[in-house]
């Protein structure tokens, strides 16, 4: 990330729509990664409207450079059989022409503290991440997560289930959230 381009992750509500939406829609990815995620064209409207999702933005100022959901309650229990204190990530990428610039390494290493500030309860992150999408896997790995062993077979081959324990510490107020 270049100096001086600070970002930020926000819930995605319907104040945004006006800066964010068509930001969102407009985002591309290359067959080789979009076969791996979903697009905020198809996740956007059920993060908005499904009361166990909420929808994040990573923009630097008022640009969106990426997206993720976040997911909570028994619904994630085909993903993470001990769903109670989890919250999965889904779909997290970064706009194509956004990438290589940082932003998904620093929307990662602020993701605990936003966890821990909308999810109090929360004591862990899970994900899925397909094992022939190394990228990611290795972005996860980075930041923190841990494979212990746990697999799920996918539409699109096997997915490892990646999990990042939540520390207990205090969280710091947000300028954003």
């Amino acid at each position: 990330m270049r100096l001086g381009q600070r970002i930020t992750l926000f819930r995605y509500e319907e104040k945004h729509e006006e800066t964010f939406k068509d930001q969102l829609l407009s985002f591309q990815l290359p067959p080789e990664q979009a076969e791996f995620t979903g697009l905020p064209e198809q996740t956007l409207q059920d993060a908005c409207t499904d009361a166990g999702k909420m929808g994040v933005v990573i923009a630097q100022g008022d640009r969106a450079v990426g997206f993720f959901v976040l997911h909570t309650g028994e619904d994630i229990a085909d993903f993470f059989q001990d769903y109670s204190g989890a919250v999965l990530l889904r779909a997290f990428l970064m706009d194509y022409a956004c990438q290589g610039q940082g932003f998904a390494k620093a929307a990662m290493a602020l993701l605990p503290d936003f966890v821990r500030r909308h999810y109090p309860e929360a004591e862990q992150i899970v994900l899925a991440v397909n094992e022939r999408n190394i990228p990611a896997g290795q972005l996860y790995a980075r930041a923190g997560f841990q494979d212990y062993g746990l697999r799920r077979s996918g539409s699109k081959g096997t997915q490892l289930i990646l999990q990042y324990v939540l520390a207990t510490e205090p969280v710091a107020p947000a300028a954003h959230g």
